[in-house]
C-alpha cells in the first residue's frame, strides 16, 4: 500500500521519531551515569548498589520500552497488523519483565536494610502503575492477539485501550519523577540546593522523561500520523465506525 503524504507528514514524522529515540537513548545513558558515577554502580548483594538496579529498570521498562511499543503502529505503517500486534505485545512483555526485576531489586534491598515498604507516594504510584499495566496487557492480549473476542467487542475496546495506554505512560513518567525527587532528597538533601552536579544531572533526567512523554503523546494523537487501514482491517473499521457517533 502506498503511503499518503498526509500520513508521512513530509519529513516531520520521521524526524520526530528520530528525536524520540535519541531522547530515549539519552534517558538510559543519563540514568546509567547518574547511578553508576554518583551512586556507586550496580550490584545484587542487598546493598545500596542493588537499589540502583530499581530506577534503571523502571526507566528502561516503563518509559522507554513502553513508549516505543506505543509508537509501533505509527512507525511501521506497511507491516501487517498481526505482526505488529505480536511485536507490540512482546515489547510490552519485555517492559513488564524489566520492571519486575526493578521491583524485586528494591523490595529485596528494603528487606536486607530493614527499610519499610510502600509508605511513600512514589511507591503507591509505582504499584498502581504496574498493576494497571499488567491488567491492560492481559486484556489487550485477550482482545486483540487471540481470535476469541468478536469484532464489535474489539472495536468497542480499541479506543479505551489506546486511551489507557497513553494514561499509563503519563502515570509511569510521573512516578519516575517522584522517584527522582525522592532519591535526591534522601541522598543529597543538604547539598541539593547548591546546584551540585548530581542534582543537575538528575533534574536533567526528569526533563528528558517529560520530553519523551510529550513526543510520544504527540505522535500517537496526531491524526495525520495515523496508520492507514489495510484490507484485512476494513471489517474492524466498519464495526468501529458504526459504534462511533458521526461528526456534525
Amino acid at each position: 500500500m502506498d503511503s499518503s503524504p498526509s500520513y508521512c507528514g513530509g519529513s516531520v514524522f520521521p524526524g520526530l521519531v528520530g528525536v524520540s529515540q535519541a531522547v530515549g537513548m539519552a534517558i538510559v545513558v543519563v540514568t546509567g551515569v547518574w547511578l553508576g558515577h554518583h551512586r556507586g554502580g550496580f550490584a545484587w548483594d542487598g546493598s545500596a548498589h542493588q537499589f540502583n538496579v530499581h530506577p534503571l529498570c523502571m526507566v528502561v521498562g516503563m518509559v522507554v520500552l513502553y513508549g516505543d511499543a506505543v509508537l509501533l503502529y505509527r512507525v511501521f505503517p506497511r507491516e501487517s497488523k498481526r505482526n505488529l500486534k505480536i511485536l507490540h505485545a512482546s515489547i510490552h512483555l519485555l517492559a513488564l519483565l524489566t520492571s519486575i526485576i526493578g521491583l524485586v531489586a528494591v523490595f529485596n534491598y528494603h528487606k536486607v536494610s530493614g527499610i519499610p515498604d510502600l509508605y511513600s507516594l512514589h511507591s503507591w504510584c509505582g504499584v498502581i502503575t504496574i498493576t494497571l499495566f499488567l491488567i491492560q496487557w492481559l486484556i489487550g492480549l485477550g482482545f486483540f492477539l487471540f481470535p476469541g473476542a468478536s469484532s464489535w467487542l474489539r472495536a468497542w475496546y480499541l479506543p479505551l485501550h489506546v486511551f489507557f495506554g497513553l494514561v499509563l505512560l503519563a502515570i509511569s513518567i510521573a512516578t519516575c519523577l517522584t522517584g527522582v525527587t525522592e532519591k535526591l532528597l534522601f541522598s543529597i538533601m543538604l547539598t541539593y540546593p547548591q546546584w551540585v552536579p548530581e542534582g543537575v544531572l538528575a533534574n536533567s533526567l526528569a526533563l528528558l522523561l517529560l520530553l519523551f512523554g510529550v513526543l510520544v503523546g504527540f505522535m500517537v494523537t496526531k491524526e495525520e500520523f495515523r496508520r492507514p487501514l489495510h484490507p484485512e482491517e476494513e471489517a474492524l473499521s466498519v464495526h468501529f465506525t458504526s459504534l462511533t457517533p458521526t461528526s456534525p
